[in-house]
C-alpha cells in the first residue's frame, strides 16, 4: 500500500497499526488541548496580559496558525511519527534533529506529569480525604492501562471524554452569556481584546508565553502520521481544524470570565495567588454549583484524557528518537498484539507519576513545570519553521516562497518575540537543558554513535530492524 511505501522508502516497517480516521484525530487533538484547558490558568493569563486575555489567546491562535501550516508541509515531506525531531533532522540535519528531539522532550515527557499533579491538586481541594498522591496513582494507572490495551481503545474513550468536556463548557457559556445579558452580573466590555491603558506588545508577548500551555496538543496529532488512514494530508488537516477550533473556544470562554471577574483590580495587582480565578467568575455567573461544576470537570479532563492522549505523543516521540537509536533500543519494542511502544508507553507512565510525586512537594511546582513546557514546545517551533525553509527551499529549490518562506518566517518572528519575552526562569532552565542536550550528542560522537536517520541517504526497505514484543 502507498502509506505503507511511504515508511519502506526511510528504511522503515509498519509496525503501528492505521487505525485512525480525521474524525479521531480532530478528537484527539481537541482532547490534548483540553477545549476547558483556559479554565486552569485563566488568573495567570488574566494578570499577565493586564486584563487582555482574550486578545493573548487570540495572538497565540494566529501564531500556531503559522506553525501548524509547517508542520503539515514537514508532514507531507516527511510521513512518519516523531514530530520535529524526525522533521528537523531530515530537513536540515541529524544533529540538528537530535538537538530538536531533545527540546522537544522537555516538552513532551514534562506535559503528562504536569497534567497528573494539576488534576490530583484539584481533585484533593474537591475531595480532601483523598491525598493527592493517591489521585497521581489513579490517573497514571488508568491512563497506562487503557493506552497499553491500543490506539483505538484510546480514540474511543477520548471522545467520550470529549463530549462531556463540551457540555460542561456549553453550559457556563450558556449561564455566563445569559447572567451578562439579563441580570447586570458582570459589565459588558471589549477590555479582554484590547485596553489602551494597560497595552504594550511586550506585556502580550510575556501572556501568550503562558496561554500557550493551552494550546499545546495540536502538535501532537503529527505523531500518529503512522497510525492514520489517508496519508499526511489528514495530519495537515487535522491540525489545522483543531487549532481553530479550539482557539475560538478559549477566546469566548475567557472574553465571558473576564467581565464577570468578582474583583479585577486585586486579580491584576496579586496574581491568581489560589488559581480559582475562573470559577470564581463561574460563581458570579451561576453560583457555587457552576464554580464546582468548572473545577471537577478541568480536573477530570487534564488527569483522564489529556494525560492519555500526552502519554500517547509522548510515547511515540521515545519510540521514534529509539528506533534511530538514539535512544535505549528497549524503547523501540513495539506489542505484536495491540501494535503500540509498549516499553515506552509504560517507561513514560513511570517518569510522570515519579515526577508529579516529587512537584507536588515543591510550592512552585506547577509554575516550574509550565514554564519549562511552553519554552521547550516553542523552542522546537522555531526549530520547525526553519527546517521548512531549509528542506524545501533551500535544497529542493521550491518555487512556492509563499508556503515555503513568507508563512514559516512570519511564524518564526511571532514565536521569537514570544520567547524573548517569556519568563526569565524558564528561559535559564530551557536554555540549560539544550546544553545538557548538547553535552548528549557530543559524547553520542565520542562513542562512535553520531545521529543518523534511516532513509537520509538512500536506503532499502526494513533496512532497520525494530524488536517486536
Amino acid at each position: 500500500m502507498y502509506e505503507q511505501d511511504d515508511l519502506a522508502r526511510y528504511g522503515y516497517r509498519q509496525e503501528l497499526a492505521r487505525r485512525l480516521r480525521f474524525r479521531d484525530l480532530v478528537a484527539y487533538g481537541l482532547v490534548y488541548m483540553v477545549p476547558i484547558a483556559p479554565m486552569a490558568i485563566f488568573g495567570s493569563v488574566y494578570a499577565g496580559s493586564g486584563g487582555m486575555v482574550a486578545l493573548a489567546y487570540a495572538v497565540g491562535v494566529v501564531a500556531l496558525v503559522f506553525t501548524a501550516f509547517s508542520y503539515a508541509q514537514m508532514v507531507k515531506a516527511f510521513p512518519m511519527s516523531g514530530s520535529v525531531y524526525n522533521y528537523a533532522g531530515r530537513g536540515i540535519s541529524a544533529p540538528v534533529g537530535f538537538l530538536a528531539g531533545w527540546v522537544i522532550l522537555l516538552d513532551y515527557v514534562l506535559v503528562p506529569g504536569l497534567l497528573y499533579l494539576v488534576a490530583s491538586v484539584a481533585m484533593h481541594s474537591t475531595v480532601p480525604a483523598v491525598p493527592v498522591w493517591l489521585w497521581l496513582l489513579v490517573f497514571v494507572a488508568v491512563n497506562t492501562v487503557v493506552n497499553s490495551v491500543g490506539i483505538r481503545m484510546t480514540a474511543m474513550v477520548t471522545r467520550v471524554m470529549l463530549v462531556g468536556e463540551l457540555i460542561v463548557l456549553a453550559i457556563f457559556l450558556a449561564v455566563a452569556g445569559w447572567a451578562l445579558a439579563s441580570s447586570g452580573r458582570g459589565r459588558f466590555s471589549w477590555d479582554a481584546f484590547y485596553n489602551a491603558d494597560t497595552f504594550t506588545w511586550s506585556l502580550v508577548a510575556g501572556a501568550v508565553s503562558i496561554a500557550v500551555l493551552s494550546f499545546l496538543g495540536f502538535d501532537g496529532i503529527s505523531m500518529l502520521a503512522e497510525e492514520t488512514k489517508g496519508g499526511s494530508r489528514q495530519i495537515g488537516r487535522a491540525m489545522a481544524a483543531v487549532l481553530i477550533l479550539a482557539g475560538v473556544l478559549f477566546i469566548a470562554q475567557t472574553w465571558l470570565a473576564a467581565m464577570l471577574v468578582p474583583d479585577a483590580g486585586a486579580l491584576l495587582a496579586e496574581g491568581d495567588v489560589n488559581g480559582t480565578a475562573f470559577y470564581d467568575a463561574a460563581a458570579v455567573a451561576g453560583g457555587g454549583w457552576l464554580a464546582t461544576l468548572c473545577a471537577v470537570a478541568t480536573a477530570i479532563a487534564w488527569g483522564l484524557p489529556n494525560s492519555m492522549v500526552a502519554q500517547v505523543a509522548t510515547s511515540r516521540l521515545l519510540y521514534a528518537m529509539a528506533r534511530d537509536r538514539q535512544l535505549p533500543a528497549f524503547l523501540a519494542k513495539v506489542s505484536i498484539r495491540r501494535n503500540v511502544p509498549i516499553n515506552a508507553t509504560l517507561l513514560t507512565g513511570a517518569v510522570s507519576l515519579v515526577l508529579g510525586l516529587y512537584m507536588a512537594t515543591r510550592a512552585d511546582g506547577i509554575t516550574l513545570l509550565s514554564s519549562l513546557i511552553n519554552f521547550g514546545a516553542m523552542v522546537a517551533f522555531l526549530v520547525l519553521h526553519v527546517s521548512v525553509v531549509v528542506h524545501h527551499l533551500i535544497r529542493r529549490r521550491s518555487g512556492n516562497w509563499w508556503a515555503h518562506l513568507v508563512m514559516p518566517g512570519i511564524g518564526f518572528a511571532i514565536l521569537a518575540y514570544v520567547v524573548v519575552n517569556a519568563n526569565i526562569a524558564a528561559q535559564r532552565l530551557g536554555l540549560a537543558w539544550l546544553a545538557l542536550g548538547m553535552v548528549v550528542l557530543a559524547s553520542l560522537y565520542l562513542s562512535g554513535r553520531r545521529p543518523a536517520l534511516s532513509g537520509l541517504a538512500p536506503a532499502q526497505p526494513q533496512a532497520r530492524h525494530v524488536e517486536r514484543v
